[in-house]
């Protein structure tokens, strides 16, 4: 049974996934965290951590790690990470198809437009989902969030340094 919930909500999550991973999350921790129960807030936030430092896309990771989280076994991440990458596939396939013969229709092209600020707005969905309190326990997050925006924005700094020193302020700070 818990196969079969797996399947179908990550089936869910892949389908109605726009915009990359980082647009999933709030699909992901909606179904992981407030309808299932699989994991606490604390636990997804770490599941997210965990899977944006992984290689791959974090769906796909958080997919797999949920999945081996839930069974305890190695077929709840094969499970998972199957059902969150069979919509795109399909629908991929479908897309590619249709749009050879349809790029010109102004219909299309219209539809794809309207596609970019929701997937903007599921990106800034995910950002806000992980502002919570789990993040920031203290002045300490709070203080790295800050300079880890401004190293990033500001002065364009490479995302794996970033990671880099992010790790070693919290070894420092904690």
């Amino acid at each position: 049974m818990i196969y079969w919930q797996l399947f179908w909500t990550y089936c869910k999550i892949g389908l109605f996934g726009f915009g990359g991973g980082y647009a999933m999350l709030s699909l992901i921790q909606h179904e992981v965290v407030e309808k299932h129960a699989w994991l606490s807030a604390g636990e997804f936030t770490d599941v997210v951590a965990i899977s944006q430092m992984t290689p791959g896309p974090i769906g796909i990771n958080s997919a797999t790690y949920i999945g081996y989280t839930v069974t305890g076994n190695v077929w709840g991440s094969i499970v998972a990470t199957f059902a969150v990458c069979l919509p795109s596939f399909i629908l991929v396939l479908m897309i590619a198809k249709a749009y050879q013969k349809f790029s010109s229709n102004r219909w299309v092209n219209y539809a794809f437009l309207g596609l970019r600020p929701v997937t903007v707005g599921l990106i800034a969905s995910a950002t806000l989902l992980l502002m919570n309190k789990e993040n920031f326990t203290d002045y300490k997050s709070v203080l790295i969030f800050f300079i880890a925006f401004v190293l990033t924005k500001y002065l364009k700094m490479h995302p794996i340094v970033m990671i880099v020193l992010a790790g070693i302020s919290g070894l420092l700070l904690y």
